[in-house]
């Protein structure tokens, strides 16, 4: 992996993990499938000039299904499932079964599009995945119906984006990102339209309820999904999907500078395990050596 590609996938777990201090502000005002239309409705509407502008519409219009599948797939669908497991489950629970999605994508790279796993990228995966258990906390909770619809919801959010990822690669290989993002964005929008007159929020927003939407649509969904797919496009769809191991890092990061949290000795751990597993996983010893 190049050193550009590093840069862009720590700056894409940035702005992930910045994400979850915008929906921490905007949730409880909006609910979450608002909060999500605006999300991915104003990342689409913001790009769209600039795509009309770079003369890429045609495009566009000649990709309009894959687009909507990825929309699907990578946006509306995980998005609403784990705002639906985060009303059950512990935040950093929902964290952890997040952070399944890099392991569930090797298996699916290895089936669909023949991805070669080495055992330095399972140990780098294995690592990155106990970092994030380490990072978060494992926090034992009662287990319920409800909570095991809730945590199935989680992984199968975890399972849309490692089936989204190698998708991209087959289907919409060689389209500028930037049409790949406003597509899907648009698409998720498109798609989650059914589901707003059942879930008016009860509030009005603020001003800080407003900037976060506006943070969380424009720089932690635009900006960011046009890293994402770049790098799916770069160096697969196996190695983008790491950033999910760096995504509790930033938000957990942020958490202290903005919020004030404390930074415990697990998070340190697991801070380091994180790291060395997603390294190991992107072969950047094996590029030093």
């Amino acid at each position: 992996m190049k050193l550009s590609n590093i840069f862009e996938l720590l700056l894409l777990a940035a702005l992930w993990g910045g994400s979850f201090l915008f929906m921490r502000i905007a949730a409880p005002v909006l609910g979450p499938v608002w909060l999500i239309e605006f999300r991915v409705l104003l990342a689409g509407l913001v790009l769209l000039p600039v795509l009309v502008r770079l003369k890429l519409a045609d495009e566009l219009r000649r990709r309009v299904i894959p687009l909507l599948v990825v929309g699907c797939l990578n946006s509306a669908i995980p998005f609403l499932l784990l705002a639906f497991a985060s009303v059950s489950l512990p935040a950093g629970f929902t964290s952890i079964l997040n952070g399944t999605a890099p392991l569930f994508g090797t298996i699916v790279a290895f089936m669909w599009l023949h991805e070669r796993l080495t055992p330095s990228s399972m140990l780098g995966f294995v690592l990155g995945f106990i970092g994030v258990v380490i990072l978060v906390g494992w926090k034992a909770i009662e287990t319920t119906s409800g909570v095991v619809i809730a945590v199935v919801a989680a992984l199968s959010a975890a399972l849309m984006y490692a089936i989204a990822a190698p998708y991209i690669k087959q289907n919409l290989a060689g389209v500028p990102s930037l049409v790949v993002t406003t597509g899907s964005q648009l698409g998720a929008a498109l798609v989650i339209i059914p589901a707003l007159p059942f879930t008016m929020p009860q509030q009005t927003p603020s001003a800080g309820v407003v900037i976060s939407v506006l943070a969380l649509a424009v720089l932690s969904t635009a900006f960011a999904y046009i890293l994402y797919f770049r790098l799916i496009q770069n160096v697969g769809s196996t190695k983008a999907l790491t950033v999910t191991y760096l995504i509790p890092l930033f938000a957990m990061l942020w958490g202290a500078v903005v919020l004030g949290e404390a930074i415990t000795s697990s998070m340190i751990v697991g801070c380091g395990l994180v790291l060395l597993g997603t390294a190991i996983a992107n072969d950047l010893f094996a590029r030093a050596s």
